[in-house]
């Protein structure tokens, strides 16, 4: 099992976005970096990860599932360099964890969110979910 953060611009597309396509999901697409798209590759369907509203109010908002492994993007128009997963809004979390917060949390220190925060799909360790969860008042499982 592995965990994961996806970035997204909440005036493109929100947390709210992502819930009212209910249980049918949707693909994450988009995504034009090699290491963001190889992240997407590792997935596993059921693998949960954070939704996470960039630029505007940074924080984690939501919890998001795996479920359809990785596929073309269909907005890559034919260039197979490019793929998504799809995804599914899990719940909210409690209180939304701000990224000052978790930048001054010493235990998230080493956080990709922390020290690569340009990447817009990248790996949460087991013990950095269960931090983010218990700052957001959230069960981690």
């Amino acid at each position: 099992m592995a965990w994961w953060l996806f970035k997204s611009e909440p005036d493109a597309f929100s947390w709210d976005d992502q819930v009212a396509l209910g249980e049918a999901g949707g693909a994450w697409t988009g995504v034009r970096n090699y290491a963001a798209r190889n992240n997407m590759r590792a997935m596993q369907v059921g693998e949960r990860g954070f939704f996470y509203h960039s630029v505007k109010n940074p924080a984690v908002v939501g919890i998001v599932e795996v479920i359809a492994p990785s596929h073309p993007d269909p907005t890559a128009e034919g260039d197979d360099r490019w793929d998504c997963v799809d995804v599914r809004a899990v719940r909210p979390l409690a209180r939304p964890v701000p990224l000052a917060e978790i930048r001054a949390d010493p235990a998230l220190a080493q956080m990709v969110l922390v020290r690569h925060s340009r990447l817009s799909v990248q790996p949460v360790t087991r013990a950095e979910w269960e931090r983010i969860c218990a700052l957001g008042g959230t069960d981690p499982d």
